[in-house]
């Protein structure tokens, strides 16, 4: 179930917005919307829906689209209409992939990363495409407040 908390006097829901991978996204569709991605459309050519857990057996608490096919590309929540893959991953996990301390092989090979749809066109996702989300990244493609 989700549950809703204040943050700054907004309601927001604690389910999706607590999991450190909303930021990850949020930081990846602001990168693109900069154009620092343009390439990507050549070099991946294929569109992408994560879903996200907040831990092993819990329901999915977040979905985004990566559409690297269309141009330009984009990043954004919500399920995708029509993805080349589908990845299924818990928060954590998310997060180290993202970092470059898991790696994503490893990660499906051990059952922490599922994959469903073009395992070809998937294996082009790589955590190399974007910035790693550290701290320092994260504050650079911060969405601009308004």
């Amino acid at each position: 179930m989700e549950s809703l908390r204040y943050s700054n006097n907004v309601m927001v829901n604690s389910t999706a917005d607590s999991l450190k991978s909303e930021q990850i996204f949020s930081m990846m569709s602001e990168y693109l919307s900069r154009g620092e991605g343009a390439d990507l459309t050549d070099k991946v050519g294929a569109s992408f829906q994560f879903d996200v857990r907040a831990k092993k057996g819990a329901p999915i608490a977040g979905s985004w689209e990566i559409d690297l096919k269309s141009s330009p590309p984009a990043c954004h929540k919500g399920k995708a209409s029509a993805p080349d893959a589908v990845f299924t991953m818990i928060d954590s996990d998310f997060e180290k992939v993202c970092m470059g301390t898991l790696n994503p092989q490893m990660a499906f090979m051990q059952g922490k990363m599922k994959i469903k749809g073009n395992l070809g066109k998937a294996t082009k996702f790589t955590p190399e495409l974007f910035p790693p989300p550290t701290p320092e990244n994260m504050i650079k493609y911060a969405p601009a407040k308004l």
